[in-house]
């Protein structure tokens, strides 16, 4: 709409510019009639200058803002000979009939015609008034030159003047902008040609024999500067092809690759409309996208006709449509019906196969047109755009297998865990999250018996089942192995129950392969939030549970209750483990390094324990934690970490490498009066630095609503070393109660950082923590880096540190030794300087 209104404008009000111009321009020749008439032996050189205007008409600069053609030409040069050499009346009809010769030379179209006459017109009366207001010139002094330099300018400005209110006019202000900033370049060049006309009036003053060399000059000069222009286009292209290309692989990453990519292919081609269509492919739909001239966003339509594209595909070679190039006739049909003025579409290919094409459409301004020359610079364009998108659908293929199962195509388990935790996070009254874990029985037996290729053929039925019987609200998703999960919101665990039941015997119904008949059988175990857990991990923990107790009855459906979950006698059996495993040195401490995400510098490990049982198993920390706290080993616990940590952190100072370390605390440990003191024994034992230490305490251990922790806290603080708030934000606290406390940093839990990239909600948490947490003189630890799309986003919102698997997982020392093998730059680093990173894809 905002396009045919300015065309509207165009037809029907340009004479609000050229009607005051042609009144300028008369009134300024009724009063040059008046003062000094024409001479009659001026006639002939008019009849000489005429041609000469004629001639310098032909544009030798050529620039378009938005839609209009500002066109620089050297006029100036002939225009300071006829102002010395004609009377000022005889000047303007000798210009003004120069500029009607190459009005119709360049073919404008009538209204514009017309404006160019009145303002050349304008711009020379002006010229002739300021020079019959000068005293009469009688030779070539610098006199002269003052006068003829003012005349000429005041013609310059008129016409600048005019030039910028007729834009203003059919481009708005935005068209305006863009005009005022080529003002210097066009005065410096109108000053540079009147320069040129003195010098050439000089030596035609001296001795009409100079025209024979300014002629051979003016024969050189034009042909300097076509070879300089086509340097100059050609410098200019190569250097817009950078910035696509730059841009193109920053979008690419960014995953907004064609809002980038069209709107600066329509600005390098200048194009009124540049787009992009890639047929459905796969799981790709079809898209349609065009960037059109004064439209912020981008279109789903296209100016030219689907025959176009479809010519295009099937030929697999450049198709060009205009004044310059012809075309097929009937395809010239279609778009002279479709208001084309001109076309150029390329095919984009992956190999030999054609993915789609690109074209511009309608040159910028009344009258340019696509040339020849620029098929080999857009068929360049499109072969960075092919490559381009192919890498962005690869990204795009690797995130969608890195969340679905291959053989089933259902999201797999990690898919599930991130789909819970954005559930649990909308609480609805009356409701549940429940979530069903189906395990398919005698799978083994059909891999055994008929092959893995038929027990893959189970597994695609079960799923195409569950996908077709499911609700449409449920995510129905393959936990790997012959596990199935089922997640949605209900109203209670009864319906949970049910649904379960539903799909069961759905499963159930015979299965068909070739001449085999299967009956195949599945155990459901059924656990909903937030009655039997409030985090997607414990949630599965206890549905496998209760898929496990369903195995117990073939065919069953077991909703989990707590008698189902030993871990608490676990725990109770560990208890005498875990003090000889602290006797005899068995519990390993790993580091998980931390890194500044700008430059991935190491910056710090965090020593985390790990625990090996003969029997069980890798025990999780959690569980040795609470079995350590709930038998008074966990100052032991705590002690054999700091040890190990303070132990490697002199070696590797003695390494040159000094690297600080971070040890997590139990919130029962800051009620230990003792401890400072024992963290001061320790320092001094492996003369360590006590700033070289941070101590990581939870939120709920450090935020409890009363002052207990603080003593202790402010007395590690004076000791110099460093104290971190954990996991901050999955308490009840805020921010603000860090204040009073003596901390130095804090720890954004992984749950927030982990969803930026999916939750706004968690982006804008992770913001504000970060952003406060700044002012407050606190440094922030992201926790949970995993991908690069997250580290991104954290680097956007000035987070300094993370941590995650993105870097690397916890490792044993000798590993931890190898990793920093492995990372560290080979130039060797400065004194004192800590390794940086090198980044391994």
């Amino acid at each position: 709409m905002a396009s045919e209104a300015t065309r509207r404008r165009t037809t029907e009000h340009a004479w609000l510019i050229t009607a005051p111009l042609a009144g300028i321009a008369l009134v300024g020749m009724l009063v040059l009639a008046l003062s000094e008439p024409i001479r009659l032996a001026d006639w002939p050189i008019a009849v000489v200058l005429l041609m000469v205007m004629v001639a310098a008409g032909i544009p030798t600069l050529n620039f378009v803002v938005r839609r209009q053609a500002v066109v620089v030409t050297l006029t100036e040069i002939p225009l300071v000979l006829a102002l010395y050499w004609l009377s000022p009346l005889l000047v303007i009809l000798t210009a003004t009939v120069a500029e009607v010769f190459t009005q119709m030379h360049r073919g404008y179209a009538p209204p514009k015609v017309w404006f160019n006459v009145a303002r050349a017109a304008a711009g020379v009366s002006v010229a002739g008034l300021v020079l019959a207001a000068s005293p009469q010139l009688t030779s070539v002094r610098p006199s002269t030159w003052g006068v003829l330099f003012a005349a000429v300018t005041a013609n310059s400005l008129i016409s600048l003047v005019a030039v910028i209110g007729v834009i203003t006019l059919l481009q708005g202000w935005q068209g305006t902008r863009e005009t005022m900033s080529t003002v210097v370049q066009v005065l410096l060049t109108s000053a540079l040609n009147v320069a040129v006309g003195m010098v050439i009036l000089i030596a035609l003053v001296t001795t009409l024999w100079s025209s024979l060399l300014l002629l051979s000059l003016a024969v050189a000069g034009v042909l300097l500067y076509r070879s300089y222009s086509q340097f100059l286009r050609q410098h200019r292209t190569l250097g817009d092809m950078y910035e696509l290309t730059r841009a193109m692989s920053e979008a690419g990453q960014e995953g907004n690759l064609a809002d980038v990519l069209l709107g600066r292919i329509r600005s390098l081609m200048q194009a009124e409309y540049a787009t992009l269509w890639l047929p459905a492919q796969g799981r790709h739909p079809e898209v349609l996208l065009t960037s059109r001239l004064d439209d912020l966003g981008l279109l789903d339509v296209a100016q030219t006709p689907p025959l176009l594209r479809e010519t295009v595909r099937e030929s697999g070679h450049t198709v060009a449509s205009g004044r310059a190039f012809g075309g097929d006739p009937a395809l010239r049909s279609a778009l002279v019906a479709a208001k084309v003025k001109d076309v150029i579409a390329v095919p984009l290919r992956s190999g030999q196969a054609v993915i789609g094409t690109l074209e511009v459409v309608n040159r910028l301004s009344d009258v340019g047109h696509f040339r020849a020359a620029d098929i080999p610079v857009f068929e360049t364009v499109a072969a960075h755009v092919a490559v381009a998108l192919e890498n962005s659908r690869l990204v795009d293929r690797l995130r969608h297998d890195a969340y679905h199962d291959t053989l089933t195509g259902l999201p797999n388990r990690r898919r599930i865990i991130g789909a819970l935790e954005e559930s649990f996070k909308i609480a609805a009254p009356g409701e549940v999250v429940a979530l069903l874990l189906f395990d398919v029985d005698g799978l083994r037996q059909v891999n055994e018996s008929l092959g893995h290729a038929a027990g893959d053929k189970v597994l695609a039925e079960v799923a195409s089942r569950l996908r077709a019987s499911a609700p449409s609200s449920a995510l129905v998703g393959r936990a790997g192995g012959d596990e199935f999960l089922v997640t949605l919101r209900l109203e209670s665990a009864e319906a949970a129950l049910e649904l379960a039941a539903q799909l069961r015997d759905q499963i159930r119904d015979e299965m068909v392969f070739d001449a085999l008949t299967l009956d195949v059988n599945t155990a459901v175990g059924v656990a909903v939030h937030p009655d039997h857990g409030s985090d997607a991990a414990t949630l599965l923990l206890r549905v496998d549970l209760a898929a496990t107790a369903a195995k117990s009855v073939p065919g069953s459906v077991q909703l989990f209750n707590p008698a189902l979950e030993s871990r608490s006698l676990r725990r109770l059996g560990l208890a005498g483990d875990l003090r000889r495993a602290l006797d005899d040195n068995e519990l390993e401490v790993y580091f998980q390094p931390k890194v500044t995400l700008r430059d991935r510098r190491l910056v710090g490990v965090e020593c985390l324990a790990r625990w090996e049982h003969p029997t069980h198993g890798t025990v999780a920390p959690e569980d040795f934690v609470a079995v350590a706290e709930h038998t008074g080993q966990l100052s032991r616990l705590t002690e054999v970490v700091l040890r190990e940590g303070l132990r490697r952190s002199r070696d590797w100072a003695l390494a040159d490498q000094p690297l600080p370390i971070a040890v997590n605390l139990a919130a029962r440990t800051l009620t230990d009066q003792h401890f400072p003191d024992r963290v001061q024994e320790l320092l001094s034992e492996y003369r360590v630095p006590a700033q070289r230490l941070t101590l990581e305490i939870t939120e709920s251990g450090v935020l409890d609503g009363t002052d207990r922790p603080i003593p202790t806290l402010q007395r590690l603080r004076d000791l110099g070393v460093r104290l971190s708030v954990d996991d901050f934000g999955t308490g009840d606290s805020s921010l603000a109660h860090l204040r009073r406390l003596p901390v130095h940093e804090v720890k954004v839990d992984r749950s927030f950082v982990q969803g930026m990239a999916t939750d706004p909600g968690d982006l804008a948490i992770v913001n504000a923590v970060v952003t406060l947490s700044q002012q407050f003189g606190l440094a922030v630890v992201a926790e949970g880096v995993e991908s690069e799309l997250t580290l991104e986003l954290l680097q956007d919102i000035g987070c300094e540190i993370g941590q995650g698997f993105l870097f690397s997982r916890p490792l044993p020392y000798e590993r931890l030794a190898a990793w920093f093998g492995a990372q560290v730059e080979p130039e060797a680093t400065a004194d004192g300087e800590l390794p940086r990173l090198r980044v391994v894809p």
